[in-house]
């Protein structure tokens, strides 16, 4: 996608448009009004993460990336901290110490590198 955009509404309009689905059919199949996802689209309003991951789905899009743009913790992950309190208190670590972009995307390629090490053995 040449374009890339920054808002939640403006990357699941442009994926939308990239596609060629077409507003109120799109609606439809995601059993929602046309003003509600034009709503979505124009950032007036943030849906739902059940809404938001059929979106994912429907335009193969990244659900995780899309929840970022949400600025939500989403369900799963608010039950995992309540789950695992060291999650909680390590989260907490990274927002008092303003952990920054970097450092967070560091964070995230160790996970995975540790969690496919994991899943191999």
């Amino acid at each position: 996608m040449a374009f890339r955009a920054k808002t939640l509404g403006e990357r699941i309009r442009a994926a939308r448009v990239e596609l060629g689905f077409k507003l109120r059919p799109f609606a439809q199949k995601l059993n929602i009004s046309p003003t509600h996802l034009s709503d979505i689209e124009h950032d007036r309003r943030v849906p739902s993460e059940e809404l938001l991951g059929e979106i994912a789905r429907e335009l193969s899009l990244d659900f995780d990336e899309l929840m970022k743009l949400t600025g939500r913790l989403g369900d799963r992950a608010k039950r995992y901290a309540q789950e695992e309190p060291a999650a909680a208190a390590l989260f907490r670590k990274l927002s008092e110490k303003k952990a920054g972009k970097a450092i967070l995307k560091q964070l995230d390629a160790q996970l995975d590198a540790l969690t496919e090490k994991k899943r191999r053995k």
